[in-house]
């Protein structure tokens, strides 16, 4: 009878083994696909970005530094990040009408500032409360420039020191073109009151592009732009660059001479340029900045792109991080400090808690 019932048992017992054991399997095996599912999901969502077109707001008009360095650079852009880059025009207010625009719009990275050094100075200036310390992120710091003094090829200026001493001679009798108030020519106007006591006649445009056209037409009598916004003209035999805006000669342009070279004391500046970058709004997370910047740094790394930069008589930079934000307020502090002590801001630098820097 005993053995009989161990015979009956034994089947009921292996079956019963089994169905536990099945159970354990698919509770591991669920266990394992809600973890993958989970990974799965985590990763969608990391590498969802981008999954529309994203807005290049460029700060100034047409044919200036800032727009052909992003046009050049967008296509790039577009191949390594995998959307398509909508380039838009947003001149103003030296600048101030894109960057208000771009810190207005959702902190997603779908609108981004193509912008130069201007928001350095707005503060000081008193043109916007907007900053890129308090508002922005650098993606990417792409490349310095320097500052070119040019005139039309048959203005009677032949010279940076002709410049000085017609200026001198005849204070506000000639007309210096500008990008208002914060722009690249302000800041050389600056340097030249402060140093060299001139004076000039001002009147602003919406760029280096507009302004660059002005002085073709004969609208004002000089101005001071990018050396790669004035190159094609310089090698066209349309203009007349003065000076490089540096302590030694460009190798784009080895025949004109730094301002340093009649003018020493200028020095003290140097070396000083403007800047073109990529800003995303401050809270846009983190791993989009990154996205954004490995993706823009593949695209300025290109040979393509770095002979365009040397070409425009561009310095090549391709920073981002710590490094780019350090980078941007040593530029704002020397700006703000030179502007400063030439007088054209009423409240110091120190108000908005911006450094001198050390000489």
């Amino acid at each position: 009878m005993k053995n009989k019932v161990s015979k009956l048992l034994l089947p009921i017992l292996a079956g019963l083994i089994l169905v536990l054991a099945a159970c354990n399997s698919e509770s591991s095996s669920n266990e394992g696909s809600d973890s993958d599912s989970s990974s799965d999901s985590n990763d969608e969502q990391a590498t969802a970005y981008p999954e529309q077109d994203i807005d290049g707001i460029i700060m100034w008009g047409e044919g200036g530094a800032t727009d052909i360095i992003a046009r050049t650079l967008a296509p790039l852009v577009e191949d390594e990040i995998g959307t398509s880059l909508v380039m838009q025009n947003k001149a103003g207010a030296a600048g101030a009408i894109a960057t208000q625009y771009v810190y207005d719009q959702p902190a997603d990275g779908y609108t981004l500032l193509f912008g130069a050094e201007n928001p350095n100075l707005y503060q000081v200036l008193d043109i916007s409360e907007r900053s890129y310390q308090e508002d922005f992120v650098p993606v990417t710091v792409i490349a310095n420039s320097f500052a070119g003094i040019i005139v039309k090829e048959d203005s009677p200026i032949k010279t940076i020191e002709d410049l000085v001493e017609q200026a001198n001679a005849n204070p506000n009798d000639m007309i210096f073109g500008t990008t208002g108030e914060g722009g690249l020519p302000s800041v050389v106007l600056a340097m030249l009151q402060n140093e060299l006591g001139t004076e000039f006649k001002t009147v602003p445009y919406d760029g280096e592009g507009p302004v660059a056209t002005a002085l073709l037409g004969g609208e004002v009598d000089v101005t001071a732009v990018t050396v790669s916004a004035a190159q094609e003209y310089v090698n066209s035999g349309d203009f007349r660059m003065l000076a490089v805006v540096n302590n030694e000669s460009i190798s784009s342009l080895p025949d004109v001479p730094p301002i340093t070279e009649a003018y020493p004391e200028i020095g003290k500046y140097l070396p000083w340029g403007p800047f073109q970058a990529i800003f995303a709004h401050k809270d846009t997370p983190e791993d989009i900045v990154k996205q954004l910047s490995d993706s823009v740094h593949t695209a300025v790394e290109s040979d393509d792109f770095k002979e365009t930069l040397a070409n425009l008589g561009m310095e090549y930079l391709n920073i981002n991080g710590q490094e780019a934000i350090d980078f941007v307020n040593k530029n704002r502090s020397t700006s703000a400090w030179m502007l400063f002590e030439a007088g054209e801001t009423e409240v110091s630098p120190e108000e908005f808690d911006i450094p001198k820097v050390e000489e």
